[in-house]
């Protein structure tokens, strides 16, 4: 597990399905780099159960996230026509109708690998055959990536533990009040609160140094 937090966000190209039911061959995050932050999310398997309360939570939350002026993205390691086939169910059918938000298809694993939430690996046995030790899907990782495409906020969740949307809108918070007024946000900081200011020189002049 990598931890990629001050570090540039692997760069790929993918299959993706976007906007609830069309898909592309080369989707990329690279696109937003120099224009808008983005969340981007792992979730293990398509037609699963914790996966689509998730997604909706995503979805429930979405305009928020582009009020400020982020991009929300979702990928696992199904194929693009899994997505696409999940996508066209109802809810009440265990589908997935309604999300909006671009599913990134990594079939090749690569991604997860690259973000460090791969559940597995693969090796060599005995007999020289390519075997896989785990069960080659992602963890339920979340990276928030700022518009320059440095990653800023990593979390990685187990199978059965669903994520905090509402975390992940008040993470995005406190990255844009800290690049806006210079301030570090405390713990449990909510925007609106007071945040707090360096005594000597703000927290990116350090970085900057060291």
């Amino acid at each position: 597990m990598s931890i990629l937090v001050g570090k540039k966000a692997p760069s790929f190209s993918a299959s993706a399905v976007i906007k609830g039911g069309q898909i592309i061959a080369d989707y990329s995050l690279d696109q937003f780099v120099g224009e808008k932050p983005v969340l981007f999310f792992f979730y293990p398997m398509d037609f699963t159960f914790v996966c689509p309360t998730e997604l909706f939570a995503f979805q429930n939350k979405l305009a928020e996230f582009e009020a400020r002026g982020v991009e929300v993205v979702a990928c696992s390691t199904d194929t693009e026509q899994s997505h696409w086939g999940w996508l066209q169910m109802d809810k009440s059918e265990g589908g997935i109708k309604g999300i909006t938000y671009p599913l990134v298809a990594d079939t090749s694993k690569t991604i997860s690998a690259n973000f460090g939430v791969l559940a597995g690996d693969y090796e060599l046995d005995e007999n020289e055959n390519m075997c896989a030790t785990g069960p080659m899907i992602a963890y339920r990782g979340l990276f928030l990536i700022d518009k320059n495409g440095i990653v800023q906020h990593q979390i990685v969740n187990n199978f059965p533990l669903g994520r905090n949307v509402d975390e992940a809108l008040r993470m995005v918070d406190a990255l844009q009040h800290f690049e806006e007024n210079g301030e570090v946000c405390p713990a449990n900081w909510s925007k609106g609160d007071d945040a707090m200011k360096g005594t000597h020189e703000s927290v990116a002049d350090y970085l900057a140094k060291h």
